[in-house]
């Protein structure tokens, strides 16, 4: 796990984390077997939302590690809601491969040209998206340092 640390350092993996989930977002609003983007549909809406606590989280280990402070209560509640959001991570994983295996109902229907790049597109970041959270968790535990508020209040020296 260490040569991978030097390769995909934690910076890397955050701005990663951060052009993965941009890129989700913007697709959650596309038809793949339209070819049209659709901002009218609430559910489209789903998944930006739930980024937005996975980029919260992504900030607060940003910060923690640049300013080399010891993890707080707050920071543990956001991992604990992005354990959550992870369950919907792996679901838009199967139901991004059933609408790719789906083209084969289609056969005489017309399907635009971008329906396979984009699925398979779709499928490959959405199959990114929790390995790079959970190396992102791994990360919080090496630079951070572990969730220990039993004797949190011992460790803080505010005269330092």
């Amino acid at each position: 796990m260490n040569t991978l640390s030097k390769i995909i350092t934690w910076k890397r993996n955050i701005l990663a984390s951060i052009v993965v989930l941009l890129t989700l977002s913007v697709l959650s609003f596309y038809g793949i077997y339209t070819n049209q983007f659709y901002f009218l549909k609430p559910d489209n809406y789903i998944f930006p939302i739930l980024s937005v606590v996975h980029l919260l989280y992504l900030y607060v280990v940003w910060f923690k590690i640049t300013e080399d402070e010891l993890p707080d209560p707050k920071m543990r509640n956001i991992e604990y809601v992005l354990y959550v959001v992870m369950i919907i991570y792996l679901f838009k994983i199967y139901d991004s491969a059933m609408v790719l295996y789906s083209i084969g109902g289609f056969n005489e229907h017309v399907i635009p040209a971008t329906f396979k790049p984009m699925a398979t597109l779709t499928l490959v970041l959405y199959s990114i998206l929790p390995i790079l959270t959970l190396y992102t968790f791994w990360l919080r535990k090496r630079y951070i340092g572990i969730y220990n508020f039993e004797n949190y209040n011992d460790n803080l020296n505010i005269w330092q």
